[in-house]
């Protein structure tokens, strides 16, 4: 029986990877195919604005009944709307998702700042901007809603004022905008810092070229060079939290960031946050494709894009660094929920008021909520103004949506097990604790245990949601990179077989285990070696 169980696994192994390569080869093909052509040296186009749009939009009139993408929080759009009509917005989470979205025709165009768009077209030359500009916005920087938001504003403020007097603003942003280049932009001199006045937590959005962006070194940009000289200048020391850019508000209102950078300068949001004088000011412009023609061939562009991906600035390690924070929130998340489920339903097993009570609500309220506003209320609300890391939140809300499920399949599996097995055993003189461990949980395992591996399936999948409350996943890294790269298929093929490798190690183990207490699948020996002891 063990050798037939073998050679099952061994062929449902062989199928699954026969699956994954087949769907790797044929992704890398179509990625190949659709990918936009970029120039192998790296080098900008100087015939971006010559070019004609493939749509025939040249101006914003135009868009008028027309779809146009925007970036989640940023608030653009309120500065244009009054002069397009019948428009559809559609928002978006990163700036490189509008890229693809132009790309696909799902839009017609999308608003973004002009810095925003030269470093995009560095690496995409086909994108094209309209010459009318849409606005203008200023950029602040909010301060955390917490104790040190007084003395942080106060030095901020005279920070940004002897940045502009002096002309090192002007000068950092010339640097970093106006000359931007992928190639060899970067921090040159980390200023020392004493740290005397203790650790300050700067929000970023860390995949928004030129301001905020991963390497293999760690963030880089305007926004985190004017902060380490901030820092350096206070007396503190940093830290850096990569999050989605809608994040960043509402965790300094909560207290949880003392700093959080590119803020657009709102009337509304000032009423609810402190916010600092502007530090850049910057051009909002529309962006339509262009017509363009490639300079590189098939296998060229997909050994390029690979390179990009991958290779440059090692950024293979990042994919790995985020596995391995999945790996670990998921693996400490079910052994925790398993542990707490499992309690709870000891607890409430024999009918106790209060504790069935405190369950019913807690997987009311659970099962209620999606799971990214779980996080949020956790990361935000519950542990605003915790400084406890945002991996650990997400271990803590984790375990409490596994414990619930684990509550719910014991329930079944209990449910599905004649009583007459419960009185049998004491009949036979096991005691109650007894009967539930060696008689009736081996029994109720075999039929929550099917459930069990699926929800570890689900649960490993929900996980990519915590980017949100800044914690450095596989989903948040692959998300960087293609931030960095403006590439997404590679990016996200990498990432997908990556969950399909640790799904497949997670339910691998969960297989052994049902094998080892399931009775069909043992050996006749292991079965009988209580009664042949007996004899």
């Amino acid at each position: 029986m063990k050798n037939t169980y073998k050679t099952l696994t061994s062929d449902k192994t062989s199928r699954l990877r026969r699956t994954l390569t087949l769907l790797l080869a044929l992704v890398i093909a179509i990625s190949a195919v659709n990918m936009p052509a970029i120039f192998a040296d790296g080098e900008d186009s100087s015939e971006g604005e010559q070019m004609q749009p493939k749509n025939g939009i040249t101006k914003i009139e135009d868009l008028n009944n027309k779809t146009i993408g925007v970036q989640t929080g940023v608030l653009y759009e309120d500065e244009i709307k009054d002069e397009i009509e019948g428009e559809e917005w559609m928002y978006y989470k990163m700036p490189n998702d509008m890229i693809a979205a132009l790309e696909a025709n799902k839009i017609d165009a999308y608003l973004i700042e002009e810095v925003g768009f030269y470093a995009q077209r560095y690496e995409h030359p086909e994108l094209m901007r309209l010459e009318e500009k849409a606005g203008q916005s200023e950029f602040a920087v909010i301060i955390g809603n917490n104790d040190k938001q007084d003395t942080l504003y106060k030095q901020m403020q005279e920070f940004i004022a002897e940045g502009k007097k002096s002309g090192w603003l002007d000068q950092l942003y010339d640097y970093w905008v106006k000359n931007w280049n992928p190639n060899t932009c970067k921090i040159e001199n980390v200023p020392t810092t004493t740290g005397e006045n203790g650790k300050v937590i700067i929000a970023i959005e860390g995949g928004y070229e030129p301001f905020s962006f991963e390497t293999a070194n760690g963030v880089s940009g305007y926004d985190v060079e004017f902060m380490m000289n901030f820092c350096a200048k206070y007396g503190y020391q940093w830290d850096f939290w990569t999050m989605e850019f809608d994040s960043i508000a509402p965790g300094a209102i909560s207290g949880k960031y003392d700093f959080g950078m590119n803020i657009v300068v709102d009337e509304e949001r000032a009423e609810d946050s402190v916010l600092t004088d502007w530090y850049y000011v910057c051009d909002l412009v529309f962006v339509v494709e262009g017509e363009y023609e490639t300079e590189m061939g098939f296998f060229e562009r997909m050994a390029y894009n690979f390179n990009k991906t991958f290779i440059r600035e090692d950024r293979w390690k990042l994919f790995l660094e985020g596995m391995g924070r999945t790996m670990m929130i998921t693996v400490l998340s079910i052994v925790f929920g398993t542990i707490l489920g499992f309690a709870a339903y000891m607890a409430c097993r024999h009918g106790n008021k209060v504790a069935n009570f405190i369950t019913g609500v807690i997987n009311w309220l659970i099962e209620g909520i999606p799971t990214v506003v779980f996080l949020m209320i956790l990361a935000f609300v519950i542990f605003g103004k915790s400084t406890l890391a945002a991996d650990w939140i997400s271990i803590i809300g984790f375990t409490f949506i596994f414990g619930c499920g684990m509550y719910g399949m014991l329930q079944v599996g209990f449910g599905a097990i004649h009583k007459g097995q419960f009185e049998a055993a004491t009949a036979m003189g096991y005691s109650d604790t007894q009967s539930f461990f060696k008689i009736l949980l081996p029994q109720a395992a075999q039929h929550f245990l099917p459930i069990y591996k699926s929800n570890v399936v689900s649960l490993i999948k929900e996980t990519s949601v915590v980017g949100y409350i800044a914690v450095r996943d596989l989903t948040k890294m692959g998300d960087l990179v293609r931030s960095r790269t403006y590439l997404a298929f590679f990016a996200l093929i990498a990432v997908a077989i990556l969950y399909f490798v640790m799904e497949a190690v997670l339910v691998f183990i969960v297989k052994r285990v049902q094998i080892k207490v399931d009775p069909r699948r043992r050996s006749k020996d292991k079965i009988l070696e209580g009664i042949k002891e007996a004899e």
